[in-house]
């Protein structure tokens, strides 16, 4: 089979699994079953004569001849997609710039630079989804969104080990914060001394590979009493301020904090910064995109500025 018999199916299946990470996760996003998609990875495979995945327990990886082939997969199914859209009669879609965020980040923020360009550029639509960080790179590399909104913390490592580099610019860099029930003696100060955390019961993400403990202190001398569990930020703020416990918040996040909350800083150990990325492709953006960047840094210069 030569290459150029490929399907538009394998090349689309193809883009999912690179960007999803597993077979699985992309069999649900196409609503294929999974041996479907195992069949179109195998063409695709089949023609280019070499394997294009790196099949292993945690999930796949791109070789160096997928990721060529990724970029001309997703630079071809783009231009599929804009002629079926102009023989549809639907309008250019240009304009449309497609953000991915982390809750712990994005929650306040997007809303605020999307508002802010409604008025300075009325002519570009944003598209997001919420993601992991893990998820929101690989869709970057797959061409399945153009920007990221991401947090970083200490040691700040590089995004991915992929080639070529993202292109990552830190909007802002701030202390993690505690949001503590507004009942709770500790509200009552200004700030949190690390050594009264001690003993505190806490709300946290359920754990994983990439948001281990996320919600409880760093580096806590002791096991952490976790109460509850939830990846959902408003959620957790909730359970906040209904008294069940504490979590961490990044500084960005406080201004959607519900009544019955405080956020604080903590004193005392480490500095616990966590920095606030937008991440793209190394290609040169679309003017929109540009746009939609500038957007998001004056919106995290202004939420930077804001007192908490």
């Amino acid at each position: 089979m030569d290459f150029r018999d490929v399907s538009l199916t394998a090349l689309r299946v193809f883009r999912a699994v690179a960007e999803q990470g597993t077979f699985t996760a992309a069999a649900v996003s196409l609503g294929y079953t999974q041996s479907a998609v195992s069949r179109q990875i195998a063409s695709i495979e089949r023609a280019a004569g070499v394997k294009l995945l790196e099949r292993r327990r945690e999930g796949v990886r791109l070789t160096a001849v997928g990721h060529l082939v990724l970029r001309r997969a997703t630079a071809a199914l783009d231009q599929i997609d804009s002629a079926a859209r102009e023989l549809s009669g639907l309008p250019d879609q240009g304009g449309t710039v497609r953000v991915g965020w982390v809750p712990s980040v994005g929650a306040a923020l997007l809303p605020r630079a999307v508002a802010a360009l409604r008025t300075t550029h009325p002519a570009i639509t944003v598209t997001s989804r919420e993601g992991t960080t893990a998820a929101l790179v690989r869709a970057l590399r797959s061409g399945g969104i153009d920007l990221a909104l991401l947090s970083s913390a200490p040691p700040f490592r590089p995004l991915d080990t992929e080639s070529p580099p993202l292109v990552s610019r830190t909007l802002t860099e701030r202390g993690l914060r505690l949001a503590v029930p507004a009942s709770h003696p500790m509200a009552r100060r200004d700030y949190v001394d690390i050594a009264d955390l001690r003993g505190q019961r806490w709300i946290a993400a359920p754990p994983s590979g990439e948001d281990r403990l996320m919600g409880v202190w760093p580096g806590l001398d002791e096991r952490p009493e976790i109460v509850h569990t939830t990846r959902d930020w408003l959620a957790k703020l909730s359970l906040v301020a209904a008294g069940c416990g504490l979590t961490t918040v990044g500084a960005s996040l406080a201004p959607a904090a519900p009544e019955g909350v405080r956020i604080l800083p903590v004193r005392g150990g480490p500095r616990e910064q966590r920095r606030l990325v937008l991440a793209r492709l190394p290609d040169p953006p679309e003017e929109a995109a540009v746009r939609v960047a500038e957007a998001l840094r004056a919106a995290a210069v202004e939420e930077a500025d804001a007192p908490l």
